[in-house]
């Protein structure tokens, strides 16, 4: 099963369309490039990062218009610097099945553990990765939560005043 197909059943085991995901000739593997794709808000864009907590993939899903702030979020799950970090591109590939700028938030290989940006209740209508850095699809805050039975914290700051130490850079 490619990318996409895991996309949309992991969407329709969720309840929701599995036609909801759109293949794009733009590159969508940006928060940036996603946005300009879809004409949407750049903070609608819903960003998949990868940690590693403790050895296992955690999936942090932040609104492209903001930046997760690394020490908050150690400090909100208590972990240290030693035990959390971000994942490879290539750990990222092994643990999701997905490469980076195409990670969505349904779909994987196995249930990851999802943190969510409370920032991204700001948009009625969300933007997420399908699989590829080719495909998205929207989604509703309530539902994306719902889909990834995620747990709602406050864990970043906005990008344009972000000074490093911010999406996984150590700060």
């Amino acid at each position: 099963m490619d990318t996409l197909d895991r996309v949309r059943e992991g969407l329709a085991r969720a309840g929701l369309d599995p036609g909801l995901v759109r293949e794009l000739p733009a590159d969508t593997s940006t928060a940036e490039t996603a946005a300009r794709a879809v004409s949407a808000p750049l903070g609608s864009i819903v960003k998949s990062l990868i940690f590693l907590a403790d050895g296992e993939p955690l999936l942090v899903l932040v609104a492209g218009d903001r930046r997760a702030d690394v020490k908050r979020l150690r400090g909100e799950l208590g972990l240290s610097k030693k035990r959390m970090r971000i994942a490879s591109p290539e750990e990222v590939l092994a643990r999701t099945g997905f490469e980076v700028g195409g990670v969505p938030p349904v779909g994987h290989q196995a249930p990851l553990r999802t943190l969510v940006d409370a920032s991204l209740a700001r948009f009625e209508t969300l933007w997420a990765a399908a699989g590829s850095g080719h495909a998205v699809f929207p989604i509703a805050y309530r539902d994306l939560l719902s889909v990834t039975g995620g747990e709602v914290l406050d864990f970043v700051e906005d990008a344009a005043q972000a000074q490093g130490g911010a999406d996984g850079r150590d700060g």
